[in-house]
């Protein structure tokens, strides 16, 4: 029996669920906007709300709280000195966006079932979005220096 048991196990072991959550966390703070299964994104909606929270307190130690909820990618940039995009994005403009907003930041919509394996679908987003967030590039940005041949 499962009484009293909250979240959804999802077919996956907890450390791929809590890997999953942080990648869709990051991905929807980064880009306001994604799309997903409806019950990934119900159970992602209070995660997102508390990083959201964290950053409206603002401390230092809030800060250290919601790197530690993201992905590995933005501990280790943390650890480091450097700010990451999405972790300076939720301290300084979301939580200067929602200030005045006690809770409520998520919208969940339902966007029909998809092809493949009729799983519902939902559109999970932020509701007062940046439309220009939407197009971003996924994960970190990494630059090619091309090598230049000598023809000898």
């Amino acid at each position: 029996m499962r009484h009293r048991r909250a979240g959804r196990k999802l077919n996956k072991t907890s450390s791929h669920r809590k890997a999953m959550f942080a990648n869709m966390a990051h991905a929807l703070l980064k880009h306001e906007q994604i799309v997903t299964t409806l019950p990934k994104a119900k159970e992602l909606r209070p995660i997102v709300e508390r990083l959201i929270t964290l950053g409206k307190r603002g401390s230092l130690h809030a800060r250290r709280q919601a790197a530690s909820k993201l992905p590995v990618i933005a501990k280790d940039t943390f650890r480091e000195g450097k700010e990451t995009d999405v972790l300076s994005k939720l301290f300084d403009v979301l939580a200067e966006r929602y200030k005045e907003r006690s809770g409520g930041y998520i919208r969940i919509l339902k966007a029909g079932f998809r092809h493949g394996d009729s799983a519902p679908v939902a559109v999970i987003e932020l509701v007062d979005r940046d439309e220009s967030a939407k197009g971003q590039t996924s994960g970190p940005e990494i630059e090619f220096v091309a090598e230049e041949t000598e023809a000898a």
